[in-house]
């Protein structure tokens, strides 16, 4: 079955994240919400379960409704006998743009017009309309004349988690509560035993949604009406069972520790929020008082988190007055949760300099209608700014954009991005690199994601400078860099992601440098991909293997596609959109494999015959040999070097690049082609080795236009199986029996970086 899980602006990603621990499948993202599939069971979960949810709709048809009549025979077509009783009750959402039925409660009529007309021209019965609580509630969605008609299973918003007995001015909706925790990091700080402080509860949204995290109570288990409870096709005892199991997760919890305090200075603030916490029955867990800020005091907890959402120019005064509070709470911070984190929700984004703290990372979210930022810190001495830390003013700031070197960085990235954006624009190309070190003092690579509809990021890498240069000269260099990129880009700097590339030595490995958890979507061609620009020195889309890409996508019409090393499945996606016959990708991590699916599903690509299978490549290669299966077309694209506890030896491409496409021919059609490609500079392909290929070096042809200053970022070669009697395996050896020819980094859990080594 197919849903919708509609959510706030800016936590689709959450979203997603939480419908696949519900057992959903194939996730689409969207702006305002996800599409999913699963079982009824698994739609229940999401309506139980969610924190970030607004809805969860049933799509039961889909029609065009370019007029109010069209509109009404779409609906009347439906069999309304197998949801609603002939005496039922009804209510009708109805929304949309691009529509020719413009006035939206005309709409709303017709719909149910269609509804109850078809009720009593089939039972002599009609329903009646009920807008607080219905049997059913359909939600009609319009978009260029065409009608998606929707169970809403959830019947009101879940934001309503039903301990809300009264709010104070402006309440924080719970849902995007939720969301803000979770960006926060919330759930593994409570693990971790750390505790949770909000200095301005208000009604205590945040201090609650954050123990019921912690003590795994689902959010809707306290509400008595969904909108599938008067709906015919209610499982009631599918329902119970999950009710009764959230119970028993809840009581398992119980006697779990949980610190969390809330404090704000209106006392009727505080007597809404114990009122709140009674009705969630969390009184033994939250904390709250009525406290002046400049009381705000550490209690306990060495760890934790510091949250707040502080007055944005709505409930106190001017701007002097909010500078001051937000200089009060930046000085508190300081003072009492040194070694915490600590995160601001705001609306006056500009404000937030006034706490004193850099913050490291900002989400873009919206309360209502009015766009926020959510910054969050570490509440370190290092990131303190003061007499200590002064900040640079703006004069100190344009003294350095006029500095001779950062006004030459300047004019040449200027050149460049002019060059490139010119020639992207032509070639329909929206991820591309700018930049490449073209100034050997400036070692910098910049590539900008697009996402065809406007929306701009960049990824700065800074590659390591050699130990003979001094490092005050490195960092005068990157302050001019960093000084005057966001101005040629023309981006905001929250926009502009900055990452360190190092060599990396013996068994150091390029690992996770974040867990954000938080993807931008960009496009490339045809297709769309996720991007994380936070938590991997990589961002889940190689640039330079685009014309490689586009190549599998041409040679995979009516072929069986094996992606080896796979990664986030890009090179599946362009098969698949291809017309590959059926795919299989392979990767040893689930977080990559589990990016891959995303990645197929957002390009609506996801179907059974593609599977998706995690193991290790050389392992599973060797298992399937003298089995039956048999692929035309392979991508094969290993790290230089890789290493992992789930592997038995280790893998080194120069090494073992023979073993491994030999036991990939044991799984080729005859003619079968691979396309294989590495990253290792030095790698020689072992031609002697490999007779039972006709061998094709592809290099030159797969280079980009925007790579043409790193010709030997990759080398791809296209090897055409021609005489599989000359295909041998070499026997199997541990890693231990060879000594490796030369230190390259390692990479856990195929962890994939374009090293400039």
């Amino acid at each position: 079955m197919q849903f919708f899980a509609s959510c706030p602006l800016g936590v689709a990603d959450l979203t997603a994240a939480e419908l696949r621990d519900c057992g959903a499948t194939q996730c689409r993202e969207f702006k305002l919400g996800v599409q999913f599939e699963g079982s009824l069971e698994t739609a229940y979960r999401a309506c139980l379960w969610s924190r970030t949810a607004s809805r969860i709709l049933m799509p039961l048809g889909t029609f065009e409704a370019p007029t109010p009549e069209a509109l009404y025979a779409g609906v009347k077509a439906i069999d309304w006998s197998q949801h609603i009783k002939p005496t039922g009750t009804l209510a009708v959402d109805l929304g949309g743009a691009t529509s020719g039925i413009t006035h939206t409660h005309f709409g709303a009529l017709k719909t149910k017009d269609a509804i109850v007309d078809f009720m009593r021209e089939r039972t002599g019965e009609r329903p009646s309309v009920e807008l607080e609580q219905p049997d059913i509630r359909i939600d009609v969605r319009l978009d260029r004349d065409r009608a998606t008609l929707s169970l809403d299973l959830s019947g009101d918003s879940l934001h309503r988690r039903a301990y809300r007995a009264r709010g104070v001015a402006a309440p924080l909706k719970e849902n995007l509560a939720a969301a803000i925790l979770l960006r926060c990091g919330w759930p593994a700080i409570a693990k971790a035993g750390g505790e949770l402080v909000d200095p301005m509860c208000g009604s205590g949204t945040l201090p609650i949604e954050a123990a019921l995290m912690a003590l795994d109570i689902a959010p809707g288990s306290m509400r008595s009406y969904f909108g599938f409870i008067g709906w015919l096709g209610h499982d009631r005892e599918l329902w119970q069972r999950l009710l009764e199991e959230a119970r028993e997760r809840r009581d398992a919890t119980l006697d779990q520790r949980v610190v969390l305090r809330g404090y704000d200075q209106d006392p009727g603030a505080i007597r809404a929020a114990i009122e709140n916490i009674e009705r969630a029955r969390l009184r033994s867990f939250i904390h709250v008082e009525r406290r002046d800020l400049d009381q705000l005091v550490r209690e306990s907890g060495s760890t934790g988190l510091v949250v707040v959402n502080p007055p944005y120019g709505e409930r106190i005064g001017d701007q002097e007055r909010l500078q001051s509070l937000y200089e009060l709470l930046g000085e508190k911070l300081r003072e009492n949760f040194e070694g915490w984190k600590g995160a601001v929700f705001t609306g006056n984004p500009p404000l937030a300099k006034s706490l004193g703290i850099n913050a490291k990372r900002s989400h873009t979210l919206f309360n209502g209608r009015i766009e926020c930022r959510l910054l969050r810190f570490d509440i370190q001495p290092a990131e303190y700014r003061g007499a200590a830390r002064p900040p640079r003013t703006a004069e100190q700031e344009e003294e350095i954009r006029n500095q001779p070197g950062a006004q030459m960085f300047a004019n040449r990235l200027r050149k460049n991005l002019k060059a490139a954006s010119d020639w992207a624009q032509r070639e329909g190309v929206y991820c591309y690199r700018a930049y490449d070190a073209d100034m050997p003092e400036y070692a910098f690579a910049i590539d900008l994601y697009g996402d065809g509809a406007g929306h701009q990021w960049a990824c700065v890498q800074e590659y390591e400078a050699p130990k003979t240069i001094e490092p005050e000269r490195v960092k005068a260099r990157r302050r001019e860099a960093l000084a005057v990129i966001p101005g040629v880009l023309a981006l905001p700097t929250e926009r502009i992601h900055l990452r360190r590339r190092r060599q990396q030595k013996g068994v150091a490995q390029y690992e996770k440098v974040g867990d954000e958890r938080e993807f931008e979507e960009v496009r490339e061609g045809a297709y769309r991909f996720f991007v994380n620009f936070h938590d991997y020195l990589d961002t889940g889309l190689f640039l330079d293997h685009r014309l490689t890409r586009q190549r599998i996508g041409e040679m995979a019409r009516g072929k069986k596609f094996l992606n080896l090393f796979a990664y986030t499945g890009t090179a599946t996606v362009h098969a698949v959109g291809g017309g590959a016959s059926s795919s299989t990708t392979v990767d040893m991590s689930r977080t990559y494999l589990e990016w891959a699916k995303r990645n197929l599903a957002l390009n609506d690509l996801a179907q059974t015959q593609h599977e998706f299978v995690q193991e290790d490549c050389m392992a599973w290669l060797r298992e399937q040999q003298g089995m039956s299966r048999r692929f035309d077309l392979m991508f094969i694209d290993p790290p230089t070097h890789s290493r992992s506890k789930r592997m038995e030896d280790d893998f080194d491409v120069q090494r073992d690049h023979v073993t491994l496409l030999m036991l990939a021919a044991g799984l080729l059609a005859p003619g079968g082609v691979i396309v294989f490609s590495n990253n290792f500079t030095r790698f020689r392909l072992d031609l002697s080795a490999l007779a039972a290929f006709t061998v094709e070096n592809i290099t030159a042809a797969t280079l980009p236009w925007d790579f043409k200053r790193s010709p030997k970022i990759h080398q791809c070669y296209l090897l055409t199986l021609t005489d599989p009697a000359k295909i041998v395996v070499p026997p199997q050896f541990s890693a231990n029996s060879f000594e490796s020819p030369r230190s390259q980094p390692h990479f856990g859990s195929y962890e994939r970086t374009r090293d400039r080594s």
